[in-house]
């Protein structure tokens, strides 16, 4: 079938992130994939070279818009996180699909949550009741951790590429000269606590490498330590730190499974770091009316996080006052237990793409 998938870049890239990891993945089952998106420049890092199967439109680009109007119609209309397609291409897309025996659908493919109404709303049909697409029915379907959601996003070969990984060559690839120190990799907007972390590794008993990722986490450590905007590394003490480069899709991944503790943000890498099953701290994205610690707390509960590992949430996002406690050995290792026991409970479930194709195919035809 044929796919059209929209996306607009809000979370510095990470909605992009998905979306990208969404049609590659229905690219590679031999689904035809176009991925619609308002700015499409961090594909330049995050997948450099494309991907077959997979044509990238700029929806801000007036020919191109014309030229899919011209074209053959999705079979699927993808809506991520509600971003509104152009009028045009839903009114192409619902000509197609009024159409006696259509059997695709328009999907609107919500943010991850463990909040209990994402299984109350997940599939749910949506009428819409005015525009160029009056008359046809979205359905939502919500990514979640339990088989009452859409699961999600996993390729059917990431168990067995990270069984095949060599951390040792990787870390030597991106020019890190490991000496068996604990491997820390950050990925994060700004947290206010971050120094204070920085400190304690610093006057630590253990050394620490922090392998850091480019953009706002760059941006906060080197704000953090008192360094220049372009410095490669530092040292303080039992800390040492290394930028990295803008890092694609598949090194990010590796990079996951290279360190010992991993710090993610958002949506994207919350998933993939629940996949690579070593200990993680997840800085959830701040809302103004503080719904995000709501959230926080469900995704707790849901991968039955132990006591200190909620508490140091807590800490990290800023729900309570008292500063996150750099977890020692014993710590990581409780971590780390609890981590392969949310990664397991998920791969015993289908991912979100074989659910959201099987729902496709089920659906009544007109």
């Amino acid at each position: 079938m044929r796919w059209d998938i929209f996306c607009r870049v809000i979370d510095n890239h990470g909605d992009l992130g998905v979306c990208w990891r969404f049609a590659r993945q229905l690219a590679a089952r031999g689904e035809s994939a176009r991925l619609w998106v308002d700015d499409g420049r961090a594909l330049a890092w995050m997948a450099p070279g494309g991907c077959p199967g997979v044509a990238v439109v700029d929806w801000s680009d007036t020919g191109a818009v014309e030229a899919a109007v011209q074209a053959a119609p999705p079979d699927v209309l993808v809506e991520a996180f509600g971003c509104e397609p152009a009028p045009a291409l839903i009114a192409r897309y619902a000509g197609h699909a009024r159409a006696p025996g259509f059997r695709g659908a328009w999907i609107n493919l919500e943010y991850l949550s463990a909040e209990p109404y994402v299984e109350r709303l997940h599939t749910l049909p949506s009428s819409v009741f005015r525009g160029p697409g009056e008359g046809l029915t979205k359905r939502f379907f919500y990514p979640g951790f339990s088989p009452r959601t859409g699961g999600l996003l996993r390729e059917p070969e990431l168990a067995a590429r990270q069984a095949g990984f060599d951390r040792a060559a990787w870390l030597a690839a991106q020019g890190i000269g490991w000496q068996g120190e604990r491997l820390v990799s950050l990925f994060c907007y700004e947290p206010s606590r971050l120094a204070a972390l920085l400190r304690q590794w610093s006057a630590g008993d253990e050394a620490v490498r922090l392998l850091v990722t480019a953009g706002r986490a760059a941006q906060a450590v080197r704000a953090a330590l008192a360094l220049a905007a372009d410095a490669p590394a530092a040292t303080a003490g039992r800390l040492s730190v290394h930028f990295l480069p803008l890092l694609t899709q598949d090194d990010f991944d590796a990079l996951l499974w290279s360190c010992d503790l991993n710090f993610v943000r958002g949506e994207d890498s919350l998933v993939r770091a629940l996949w690579a099953g070593r200990p993680f701290a997840w800085q959830i994205y701040p809302q103004d009316d503080d719904a995000h610690h709501v959230k926080l707390e469900a995704f707790l509960d849901a991968i039955e996080a132990p006591p200190s590992l909620r508490a140091f949430h807590r800490a990290w996002n800023d729900t309570h006052d008292a500063e996150p406690s750099a977890p020692d050995a014993a710590t990581l290792d409780d971590w780390a237990r609890a981590a392969q026991r949310a990664r397991d409970a998920q791969r015993s479930q289908d991912d979100l793409l074989t659910q959201l194709m099987r729902f496709v195919d089920a659906l009544p035809r007109p």
